[in-house]
């Protein structure tokens, strides 16, 4: 069943159900790397989209699910957590931590889990989607499922 899918996508699945969530991976025709592509590709509101940010803090990454609405105030967030900085980690961070590129990286499936953040904004929307691991594939889930998925804290982010 998931052999049409990239292998990143397929460890992704392979987390999902793992961790009891039954919500397909879907491929689509065209990438869907930032959340208002993704949200006209599916016809979901833009809020809805889960976008996977990978941020470096403190000497270590730090995945931020943000709703698709939103941009993370890394001044604000770091205050917030307590962190001294927050700052975008570069491509090869982002492959690094995650073992996925901009633009695709899933809440899961990286090689080891990272510390996450949710934005408390994607509680609002009964259904959310997330990147599969790849810009061309996204899965749909629960905020619920998102928070147990990820072990994440929640947080305001803008």
């Amino acid at each position: 069943m998931t052999a049409h899918l990239p292998a990143r996508s397929r460890l992704v699945h392979d987390s999902l159900r793992a961790a009891g969530i039954t919500g397909d991976i879907v491929v689509l025709p065209d990438a869907a790397s930032t959340a208002p592509l993704a949200a006209a590709a599916l016809g979901v509101e833009v809020g809805a989209i889960a976008n996977s940010l990978v941020f470096w803090s403190d000497g270590e990454p730090l995945l931020v699910m943000t709703s698709g609405a939103h941009r993370v105030d890394t001044h604000a967030l770091a205050e917030r957590l307590g962190r001294e900085k927050i700052q975008r980690a570069t491509p090869e961070q982002v492959r690094e931590a995650t073992g996925q590129a901009i633009g695709g990286v899933a809440p899961t499936g990286h090689p080891s889990p990272l510390t996450t953040i949710v934005d408390e904004e994607l509680a609002n929307y009964p259904e959310i989607w997330a990147a599969g691991g790849t810009p061309h594939t996204v899965f749909p889930m629960t905020y619920e499922e998102l928070l147990r998925l990820t072990g994440g804290t929640v947080a305001k982010v803008d």
